[in-house]
């Protein structure tokens, strides 16, 4: 059943990315095959306002289909599902470029919707996340997200970044869904992290679980 609800979206998807084409196709480049550069078209759009514009709106309205789980404008909806908001773009782009290849796996239908979408249409909707403002959720505990400073400084920050913006390779933190960073940080912490990152793992797995409690109370109360 699940398998069929996903199959209905996927064709509403198609259908509805087909009259979005007609729309934008006087201001965006023509689409290409699969082995396009996402990269290189990723920066030449940063570099030309107009098509940045034209494809940050046509991401828009592809992200309506992704926010029944990562939430209006990418804030999520799920408290295990990160927050899109405020992203690199670049950043976005490479995570989903692993899930187009396999590194990465998820729903089906999210493995399924990534590959419908045109180039142009990964582009905007990677751009129009980066430039989405994250929900900011003050510490539930002040003294636990007190403690998880001091760590974050000492392990996190040299390549997070003091404010846990993160940059184009290294993903943002500060205010990430407290529950979805529990869960990352145990599982690099535990070994059972089905993603691979080297620092990451040797890093995590120094701390405790209440360090890591303490750290991610820290990074989700970051504006």
């Amino acid at each position: 059943m699940a398998a069929y609800h996903a199959l209905i979206q996927l064709v509403a998807l198609s259908g509805f990315l087909g009259s979005m084409g007609a729309t934008v196709a006087q201001t965006l480049p023509p689409r290409v095959g699969s082995n396009v550069d996402l990269a290189a078209m990723l920066k030449d759009a940063q570099a030309n306002p107009a098509q940045l514009e034209s494809l940050v709106k046509s991401g828009a309205k592809v992200a309506t289909f992704c926010a029944s789980c990562h939430g209006d404008g990418g804030n999520s909806a799920k408290p295990d599902v990160p927050n899109l908001a405020g992203q690199n773009a670049a950043y976005l782009l490479e995570e989903m470029r692993q899930f187009m290849d396999g590194r990465r796996r998820d729903t089906e239908f999210k493995q399924r919707l990534i590959k419908v979408l045109s180039p142009q249409e990964k582009i905007g909707l990677n751009l129009y996340y980066s430039r989405q403002s994250v929900t900011h959720k003050p510490a539930a505990n002040p003294a636990l997200a007190a403690k998880g400073q001091a760590i974050y400084k000492k392990e996190c920050a040299d390549c997070h970044e003091d404010d846990g913006r993160g940059t184009d390779k290294v993903a943002r933190v500060a205010g990430q869904q407290l529950e979805y960073l529990n869960h990352t940080l145990n599982a690099y912490r535990t070994g059972s992290s089905l993603r691979s990152n080297r620092q990451m793992t040797t890093t995590v797995r120094s701390l405790s679980e209440p360090d890591v409690s303490a750290v991610a109370a820290y990074m989700a109360s970051m504006k």
